[in-house]
């Protein structure tokens, strides 16, 4: 849909202003501590993967308004994250949920990947719904639950997916448990944590070695009493109970109000056990929003702490998944995707141009004014031209979603698919 060459013509009447922009960004006082062309490498080098299931429309337990066109298989889904690694070039791997994307034809799904430029880099399990023919429910736990039989069902199910992920090349799998309990005394709040840790063990040991688990945590939903894993805390216990291979997972959507997510990226780092992200937006909780667009602010700040670490010699150099997960209503799932990767990519670039050496020197001194300003400084920046740039230089379109709408993306795959064609898993 996007060739080369459409990508040029598109991208021809954008180029003088985008210059000009460019240049003048790039020669501002302001930035003269900046490697600017540093700066637009780490970009183009910066990758977010996309979770098969936010390619289509989501939804409340309300109502959902599909867009229409949908990805209804795999290689639909494929082909969708292909169009937006086409224009953005920042969007190079697919994050797979299980048993909503097993892979069927393998053979021909390689060869579609490779056509598309992507990889498979990670499988998530699913123990929170019950599937079709499942002999064991999950109503009142998974990997935790008191019954034996349902903790087997949920192991070899995530062993399962290690299976169906190796197929395609993939080395990550995640795990987010909604085992927890609704009311006083339902569960025995201990006895449930050794249970899970007994099970996550015995995934551990089924996993190849040169995998990694990551372990995600949630304080509430489904369950409002108790969650078996509820913070970064636990999620760091077990892992350490584990091994090196178990990393924690956090989801920017999975904290109380106010919660201070930022200082949680850099305690993890500084430990040597921050294995990812999901990135989402939130006013209230789990909202799942565009990522960026409620606080970006502390979006910027949390990659003010891992761009920090990356500099520090003293903290562990261990690699950082990072991925989206959201859940769209109201918008079309692909602009939406689209918007959520260029926050990413704006907040990562104001990080980076943070003045470290003036930074250090004003918190040594304890010049709380001084600190604060140098931080906002960088987050008011528009970084807007040198995220064009990285766009521009990788080959993509220098405004992605504006070369979307001008393609009538939405309306071709709907020609192609139908009005009423729904996506797996949601």
């Amino acid at each position: 849909m996007f060739s080369d060459q459409r990508l040029a013509e598109l991208n021809q009447p954008l180029l003088a202003e985008h210059q000009t922009q460019f240049q003048y960004t790039a020669e501002s006082p302001r930035l003269r501590h900046a490697d600017v062309a540093a700066v637009v490498q780490k970009l183009i080098d910066f990758q977010v993967a996309i979770p098969s299931w936010a390619l289509g429309t989501g939804g409340t337990r309300f109502g959902r308004f599909a867009a229409g066109g949908e990805p209804a298989t795999l290689e639909d889904k494929i082909s969708d994250v292909g169009i937006l690694q086409a224009l953005n070039r920042s969007s190079n791997s697919i994050s797979l949920h299980i048993p909503w994307d097993i892979p069927q034809d393998i053979p021909g799904l390689q060869q579609l990947l490779k056509e598309k430029g992507l990889v498979i880099d990670s499988v998530n399990s699913n123990t929170f719904q019950d599937q079709k023919d499942q002999p064991q429910s999950y109503k009142f736990g998974s990997l935790s639950h008191t019954d034996k039989a349902v903790r087997e069902q949920a192991i070899q199910h995530n062993i399962d997916c290690v299976r169906y992920g190796k197929q395609l090349d993939a080395k990550t799998l995640t795990i987010w448990l909604a085992d927890g309990s609704n009311f006083p005394g339902q569960s025995h709040l201990r006895r449930a944590f050794l249970r899970t840790q007994e099970s996550l063990a015995a995934i551990y040991e089924a996993m190849p070695s040169d995998w990694t688990m990551l372990v995600e945590y949630k304080p509430y939903e489904p369950n409002f009493y108790s969650m078996v894993i509820p913070d970064w805390g636990t999620s760091l216990a077990l892992c350490q109970a584990l091994g090196q291979q178990a990393q924690v997972l956090v989801d920017l959507g999975h904290h109380l109000p106010n919660t201070n997510i930022e200082q949680i990226v850099g305690r993890l780092r500084q430990f040597g056990r921050l294995g990812g992200f999901h990135f989402n937006g939130s006013m209230y909780g789990d909202d799942d929003l565009t990522t960026g667009s409620i606080k970006p602010f502390q979006l910027f700040l949390i990659f003010n702490e891992l761009v920090d670490a990356a500099l520090d010699q003293s903290v562990p150099a261990e690699a950082v998944a990072y991925m989206i997960d959201a859940s769209h209503n109201v918008k079309d799932p692909l602009e939406d995707l689209l918007q959520s990767v260029e926050n990413i990519l704006s907040a990562y670039a104001k990080a980076l141009l943070v003045d470290r050496e003036a930074l250090a020197e004003a918190q040594d001194a304890n010049d709380v004014v001084r600190a604060e300003e140098i931080l906002r400084d960088a987050f008011l920046t528009d970084v807007r031209p040198l995220v064009s740039e990285a766009y521009l230089r990788a080959g993509g379109a220098i405004r992605p979603l504006s070369a979307f709408r001008a393609e009538s993306v939405r309306e071709k795959l709907i020609q192609q698919r139908g009005k009423h064609s729904v996506s797996t898993g949601l």
